[in-house]
């Protein structure tokens, strides 16, 4: 059965390579929708800026991570940039290791 903590798990081993952050701790994570019975796992996220350089690089992990979870058959990303991201997305511990706090 796939959880939205193993879920989580994966996707905060993913950095946006530009800055030293997991994806979860930038804030870039909208929602997470687990669709056990098809095995399919559907990601509404962001990017830190719209014409991202290293964007098809974090989708692709995602997906590639994802897709790496037991029971896992298909990954659907939606990207979106409503609600633009801002620092103030970030979790209080990625805020504090880029000195926001």
């Amino acid at each position: 059965m796939i959880t939205k903590e193993s879920v989580l798990a994966v996707l905060k081993n993913i950095y946006d390579p530009e800055i030293p952050v997991n994806i979860v701790d930038l804030g870039l994570i909208y929602n997470i929708d687990i669709d056990n019975d098809r095995g399919v796992v559907k990601i509404k996220m962001t990017l830190t800026a719209q014409g991202c350089p290293v964007g098809n690089y974090i989708l692709s992990d995602v997906e590639m991570g994802l897709k790496s979870l037991e029971g896992v058959k298909d990954v659907k990303i939606e990207l979106t940039y409503d609600p633009p991201w801002s620092p103030d997305m970030m979790s209080a511990e990625a805020k504090k290791s880029l000195g926001y706090e």
